[in-house]
């Protein structure tokens, strides 16, 4: 019971920086289809998944290279998701201040995997948090979390859908800004320790 509640409570803290990011993609394009929110919600999980079972294999085969590249995950989080939010704040404001007419944001399969690694790499982490567990438990661990993160991403999803509808043209500048910010605040926090 006790390794049930450590998994969904691991997941909960691991999904909020995919929760946030999915209410910047819903935001962006409010009218996406629910296959297109469940591909969304699905990648960011399998993500979650991947990355604590990479850390947990890194812990017991090749520690001290996991410990030489956990340096740059702020870093890396940092540059992808304000490269994405800038792309997506340029685009907003082009369609704000320009002539064009204001078309719901394209979220590429490229974008959502880089959006997914971004959000997931300080769950490599988590390999060290679980590194006494048996394989078996990190893979039960791993699969608690992504259950987790795709019920909180589905979420994100319908609560962006609602703001995004309510700011029309709007949308896209304010998930520009939430990706660049959460983009900072992994960076700060995983670099400072804030």
């Amino acid at each position: 019971m006790l390794f049930l509640l450590n998994s969904i409570l691991l997941g909960v803290g691991l999904a909020m920086d995919a929760f946030s990011v999915s209410i910047a993609d819903a935001m962006a394009n409010p009218t996406m289809k629910n296959s297109r929110k469940n591909l969304i919600a699905g990648t960011y999980a399998i993500f979650q998944f991947l990355m604590p079972v990479i850390g947990y294999a890194c812990v017991h085969k090749a520690a001290t290279v996991f410990t030489e590249f956990q340096k740059f995950i702020p870093w890396i989080a940092l540059i992808l998701l304000a490269y994405i939010g800038g792309k997506m704040l340029l685009e907003g404001l082009r369609n704000q201040f320009g002539e064009e007419e204001v078309e719901p944001a394209d979220l590429t399969l490229k974008l959502l995997l880089v959006q997914g690694i971004a959000t997931s790499i300080d769950a490599l982490s988590v390999g060290f948090t679980i590194s006494d567990y048996t394989w078996v438990m990190a893979i039960g661990a791993a699969f608690i979390i992504a259950v987790v993160t795709f019920v909180i991403c589905r979420m994100g999803l319908h609560l962006g859908r609602k703001f995004g509808l309510k700011l029309a043209g709007r949308a896209t500048i304010f998930g520009g800004i939430i990706l660049i910010g959460i983009g900072i605040e992994i960076f700060l926090k995983g670099f400072f320790g804030f």
